[in-house]
């Protein structure tokens, strides 16, 4: 009886290379951690710079790619008053045409990284890739520089395989490595118009999600969207002696909370109408996974209502994720005359992110406390996603995860968000788009210790190696 090997030697070397050459892709994967590429504008650029670079280098080395370069794009909205055209962030872009028919796939990952946050929470410095008991610990060694080595090393596994056994890469490739993902992919629209002949392809892959856990790959069919705005709430023009005025006068922190507090009920749930939920089937998953996945206290208790996952994926959420007032080594006894907050909502599939401003913005008018005068500014709208899963892109990628790792893939949603998703579809709208990842519930992405598990990554390179190469196969 003949073995896997025998009825599919392109692949049993695929899997050979990956496993002997994992070594070599992880090394990469550290010498782009180690570049600290935040996209903030606060933070210095040229990093940017040196990843793009870096990255360019690799592919052109693949030397499968008719073209590779570094280009950048103006900004979707360009700021008021400005003298000259701003530019984003460096990208990297590859192509080679397919050939005989086959179909082609864009690869999208991002090359920039949050800001490594407080360094005294970090184990190990956050921009000195770390192993320790099986992960990779630093920032953007998950999100996404992993993504990006992902791709890398599912590219140089197929072109080295093809090139052993002489055979013909026929199937077309793009690659877009974004340089702001993490600030608002702020000139993402432009540069796929500026770049639409360079980037078009028949299935778009988004690596920027996670898998279901370490030993359970996943793909992301539905993303929430989001909202977010400051609310700057005012009660007073200036401020005034809190023991003269204070039981008499309303101050702005006042306000503000009992504001504030109006947008959930009860039990935690969001309390605004006109904002909907999503029927979406979800996974077994218990109150014990929740607690140890995010670090809930032992004595706090859960929100909201329903099955968890639901609550994740498929109801709206509202936080407040920063708050402009006196700091407490700054109070005086003074009645605050205005705070500002920063709103973050999160919009189930399905709604418009503009009917869900509506709504949350008509909610806080409405309940203004004391008459409290409210302003909102700076308002950033992301649009949800839902995966058609029935497309041939769809079960291939499916088919692949399964070989990888052993075990078959779970459909899963993400609480997240992926706004430039939307502009995907309306560049491409006759391409399939499928949302993988790098990223586990323990990668802490985004926060201090963000990390990466070593095998599962592994499993990751090889499952988009072999997607890849069924496709340059598909149709013979």
């Amino acid at each position: 009886m003949a073995s896997e090997a025998d009825k599919h030697p392109r692949e049993a070397a695929i899997r050979a290379y990956v496993r002997e050459n994992f070594a070599d892709t992880i090394e990469d994967l550290k010498r782009l951690v180690r570049i600290p590429s935040v996209s903030w504008p606060a933070f210095d650029h040229e990093p940017l710079q040196r990843t793009s670079a870096e990255i360019a280098e690799m592919l052109r080395e693949t030397g499968i790619f008719d073209l590779v370069d570094v280009r950048r794009a103006p900004v979707d909205v360009q700021p008021e008053g400005a003298t000259e055209m701003e530019l984003g962030q460096p990208a990297v872009v590859a192509r080679r045409e397919a050939k005989n028919g086959r179909p082609t796939v864009l690869l999208y990952a991002h090359h920039d990284v949050q800001p490594p946050g407080d360094e005294q929470e970090w184990e190990s410095p956050a921009f000195e890739p770390t192993e320790r008991n099986g992960r990779l610990y630093g920032r953007g060694a998950a999100d996404d520089k992993a993504g990006v080595m992902s791709h890398v090393g599912a590219i140089r596994a197929l072109a080295d395989t093809i090139a052993a056994d002489g055979g013909d890469l026929d199937l077309g490739i793009a690659l877009f490595i974004e340089g702001e993902e993490e600030w608002a992919s702020q000139s993402f629209g432009t540069f796929l118009r500026e770049n639409r002949d360079v980037l078009a392809a028949d299935a778009i892959i988004v690596a920027d999600s996670g898998n279901w856990d370490e030993k359970t790959p996943a793909l992301t069919v539905a993303l929430r969207g989001a909202v977010a705005f400051n609310l700057r709430v005012r009660t007073l023009g200036h401020a005034s002696h809190s023991g003269m005025f204070g039981g008499a006068v309303p101050d702005a922190m006042m306000a503000t909370v009992k504001l504030l507090s109006t947008l959930w009920d009860e039990d935690g749930a969001v309390a605004v109408s006109g904002l909907t939920s999503a029927d979406i089937a979800s996974p077994e998953y218990d109150e014990a996974r929740l607690r140890e996945e995010s670090a809930l206290l032992p004595g706090v208790s859960t929100i909201g209502r329903g099955e968890i996952l639901s609550r994740i994926w498929a109801q709206p959420a509202i936080s407040i994720t920063g708050i402009d007032a006196p700091s407490i080594e700054n109070a005086s006894n003074t009645l605050i005359p205005a705070t500002r907050v920063r709103v973050s909502a999160r919009v189930a599939p399905g709604q418009d992110p503009d009917e869900a401003y509506a709504a949350i913005r008509q909610h806080l008018e409405e309940r203004a406390p004391f008459g409290a005068e409210l302003e909102f500014e700076d308002a950033g709208l992301g649009q949800a996603f839902l995966v058609d899963t029935s497309g041939w892109a769809v079960s291939e990628v499916r088919g692949a995860m399964a070989d990888a790792w052993g075990v078959d893939p779970v459909d899963m949603g993400a609480g997240g968000s992926i706004p430039f998703i939307a502009e995907l579809v309306d560049e491409f709208p006759n391409a399939e788009i499928l949302v993988t990842g790098v990223e586990d519930p323990d990668g802490r992405a985004h926060s201090p210790n963000e990390s990466l598990h070593i095998e599962a990554f592994e499993k990751s390179v090889l499952t988009e190696a072999l997607f890849l190469s069924r496709l340059n196969e598909r149709g013979e």
